[in-house]
């Protein structure tokens, strides 16, 4: 897992370390020290640590005109121990909606395995964002079938064209238009 870094070719359109009203300001990175890990695996050091232990993420974009952000995660995501959701929200979601987000595209490529518990944190970020919305890209199957059976697919937006988007060959603004269209034909 050490070799996988985050995307990184959107870096000269956006840093969330040199963004101020980012969660990650200022934050500063060794590309030689390894020392954040899941369970036993270290992982790449430029992944963002949130407060969980098995989940990290890499803000790769935000656009506060737009109103959204793009969010890659690495790990394990477990509400079951560690209650990664209620972190995530807590310490990243909320700080980005006090900004004005209020759409997240969330990357889940690297997203291994979901443990569940209830959903109030999920229900109450839908809640939050209003006229917004909450998209999960190309998460693994077996992960997403896991939402679905905890009923989280209520909240989150995902399946079909959302889980095949080669979202790296875009630019940003051209991956938000797309989710947004794909979106926009599941409300209609």
């Amino acid at each position: 897992m050490h070799a996988i870094e985050p995307f990184y070719l959107w870096q000269h359109l956006y840093n969330a370390s040199e963004d101020e009203r980012s969660p990650f300001f200022q934050r500063e990175y060794s590309e030689f020290v390894f020392s954040n890990r899941i369970y036993n695996h270290l992982i790449h050091p430029q992944w963002d640590e949130f407060g969980s232990q098995t989940l990290y993420l890499k803000i790769l974009f935000v656009d506060y005109e737009h109103r959204y952000a793009i969010i890659e995660m690495i790990g394990e995501w477990n509400d079951a121990i560690y209650n990664d959701i209620m972190t995530l929200k807590r310490e990243v979601v909320e700080l980005l909606m006090e900004e004005g987000i209020d759409k997240f595209i969330l990357i889940g490529e690297n997203v291994m395995n979901f443990h569940s518990s209830d959903d109030c944190y999920y229900e109450e970020w839908y809640q939050d964002v209003e006229d917004g919305w909450i998209a999960l890209l190309n998460f693994r199957e077996h992960v997403l079938a896991e939402f679905r059976s905890s009923s989280i697919d209520y909240y989150l937006n995902f399946g079909g064209e959302l889980d095949e988007l080669n979202w790296r060959r875009h630019t940003p603004l051209q991956v938000y238009h797309r989710v947004r269209e794909i979106l926009s034909r599941r409300l209609v």
